[in-house]
């Protein structure tokens, strides 16, 4: 009998974990038993969001929005009736502290936040907690562990847990990771870079995906003396997006028919608007602002081009979006997004933080409509073949109740090192 899961989340919903949302509902779908626990309340107020996620906000619990009084009889609560269990917590999370007054105050409250969750898992009957990302909401679940008998498995992306793996305690994490998916085979590298090989049989790669029935090729009437190039994601510094407007600057003279459109938003909006002033190109670039799930598809539609600089990502999922609508994508060379698209047959990869050799794969595409074509349709066939969303998360589906299930065999934790072949959803 599989085990009801708790997903646990830092926003829900939020525009940028829209993947987490289509994930949840399509394995209830299969029959898996859901429920979610939000720290935060959602990224945008009631009417900003999509009737989905409405009806998502209604069915979830929100432990900041709970209340100090929830909060509080949560702790005593605990306190009173596995007193072992609260000063275990307690006691991981101030070792997690490292030390620090600064990280001891926020490991205390999340401290607080662990206690609640587990509150709320125990009136649900939920005995398993899976999180996405390996960030401080994992943090969290690490310290729910500690308080609450349940068992833990994780989704990692990559890559900002990696760059400050020890703040992040990510050993620690997967150590205490009853079983790990990974989006992609760097994914699965850096874990197994950063555990024993003890650890190693928890990983599974589990690629995400997208709707190829939604986003897939529609015919539509473009303007064929212009070239409209997309890029869709947070305005902030790991994306690299200066780098674009810089590259998109150099070609402007030998393309001015060639437009830029930024769908997101972030912290380096305010930024990237005074280099688009500065480079003379800010007539030529659309920003377009945070843009929900149900009023993406027409940017896609516009786009000849799509175009990610990122410094830092795991497998992005937006560009999983542009290639199942045939956009012939550029993107940078980095962590997992060689195994999304491989140079030149299915899109073009550029050196990061290279500017020239960014400038001359968006002039190659912007030069010959027959390889933005070629390029396209080889992308959507791979996006088909290898990141249906339905089938890949129906095999997510598949591998909670095997690992699941196991965890409740008797010999579950010893049969599970046993497994074979087990490495990839």
């Amino acid at each position: 009998m599989t085990t009801k899961i708790t997903y646990l989340v830092s926003h829900y919903p939020a525009i940028s974990l829209t993947f987490i949302l289509n994930e949840i509902r399509h394995l209830r779908r299969q029959g898996l038993e859901i429920d979610v626990c939000s720290i935060n309340d959602p990224d945008r107020p009631d009417e900003g969001l999509t009737a989905i996620e409405r009806e998502e906000r209604q069915r979830s619990f929100f432990v900041k929005s709970a209340g100090l009084g929830h909060i509080l009889r949560a702790q005593l609560s605990l306190l009173l009736f596995s007193p072992l269990r609260y000063l275990r917590g307690l006691r991981e999370a101030i070792r997690l502290a490292d030390g620090s007054p600064r990280a001891l105050l926020y490991r205390l409250f999340y401290f607080l936040e662990a206690v609640v969750v587990a509150r709320q898992m125990r009136c649900t009957g939920s005995r398993h907690l899976h999180v996405h990302f390996g960030s401080e909401v994992a943090t969290v679940a690490l310290l729910v562990k500690q308080v609450a008998p349940v068992t833990l498995s994780l989704s990692i992306h990559g890559s900002d847990e990696f760059y400050d793996a020890p703040g992040f305690h990510l050993s620690r994490k997967i150590e205490e990771a009853d079983f790990i998916f990974c989006v992609s085979h760097y994914t699965a590298s850096q874990l197994m870079r950063l555990s024993a090989n003890a650890h190693w049989h928890k990983i599974t790669v589990a690629p995400l995906g997208v709707d190829v029935e939604r986003f897939a090729p529609a015919p539509v009437c473009r303007d064929e003396t212009a070239i409209d190039i997309l890029c869709v994601g947070r305005l902030n510094a790991a994306k690299g997006l200066h780098l674009l407007l810089q590259a998109y600057a150099g070609l402007s003279q030998r393309f001015p028919h060639a437009r830029l459109t930024l769908v997101g938003d972030g912290e380096e909006r305010e930024s990237l608007e005074a280099l688009a002033r500065s480079l003379g190109i800010d007539k030529r670039i659309r920003f377009a602002g945070a843009v929900n799930q149900d009023r993406i598809l027409p940017y896609y539609r516009e786009a000849d081009i799509f175009c990610l600089p990122s410094f830092a990502e795991g497998v992005p999922v937006v560009l999983m979006e542009a290639m199942a609508m045939e956009i012939p994508c550029v993107a940078s060379r980095i962590t997992g997004i060689p195994e999304l698209i491989d140079d030149g047959r299915d899109g073009l990869l550029f050196t990061a933080a290279d500017e020239r050799s960014l400038r001359a794969a968006l002039a190659r595409l912007i030069d010959s409509p027959a390889l933005r074509q070629r390029l396209g349709k080889a992308a959507r066939e791979k996006i088909v073949r290898q990141y249906n969303r339905d089938v890949n998360f129906s095999a997510l589906a598949r591998h909670f109740v095997r690992e699941l299930d196991a965890l409740q065999a008797p010999d579950g934790a010893e049969a599970r090192k046993r497994w074979v072949g087990a490495r990839y959803v």
